[in-house]
């Protein structure tokens, strides 16, 4: 009787010390689930903070690129950002026989050049409507590798930033069909 009474106590100690150990599991998975909460909360305010910033740089764009247009050229291009077959394009507009289009960003990278080059030919291929005689391509970047002008200068792209020109304004005659 006395063992067995011993191995009912030794028996009691384990489960107090299951149910202990269970409670601290309980209290780390929960300070777990408030950690990913917070992180998610964090996630979501960044998110919101790269979009603010992102449209600003876009919406910095139209207005800068649109403003050089009438002040260099003469033209007032109403500017805007459209998308085709899902694929947005940062910057377009149109006025008599000259188009315009381009991205903005905040870094410029050769990546964005070739993006660009692609959604001059997609407007090409699936919207000619949009397209003009005249094509002005443009990217509008705070900063720009020296990598993406050299490509840009190659391509005839327009990159500008705020302080001025980072590559000449270039006016393609465009072959319409």
């Amino acid at each position: 009787m006395d063992k067995m009474e011993e191995r009912m106590l030794a028996l009691e100690e384990r489960m107090l010390k299951l149910e202990e150990n269970q409670n601290k599991l309980w209290e780390n998975q929960n300070k777990l689930w408030e950690e990913v909460r917070d992180m998610r909360i964090t996630l979501n305010r960044l998110a919101v903070t790269l979009d603010r910033l992102t449209i600003s740089v876009e919406e910095e764009a139209l207005s800068f690129i649109r403003h050089n247009l009438k002040e260099r050229l003469g033209i007032d291009i109403p500017l805007d950002r459209i998308f085709i077959d899902s694929k947005e394009i940062n910057i377009y507009g149109a006025s008599g026989d000259i188009c315009v289009v381009g991205e903005a960003t905040v870094r410029l990278g050769t990546n964005l050049i070739e993006e660009l080059i692609e959604k001059v030919n997609l407007i090409k291929s699936k919207r000619p409507d949009l397209m003009r005689k005249r094509l002005i391509k443009v990217i509008y970047a705070d900063y720009a590798t020296p990598d993406a002008l050299n490509l840009a200068r190659e391509k005839n792209i327009w990159v500008l930033k705020w302080s001025g020109d980072l590559t000449s304004l270039k006016i393609e005659e465009v072959q319409t069909s």
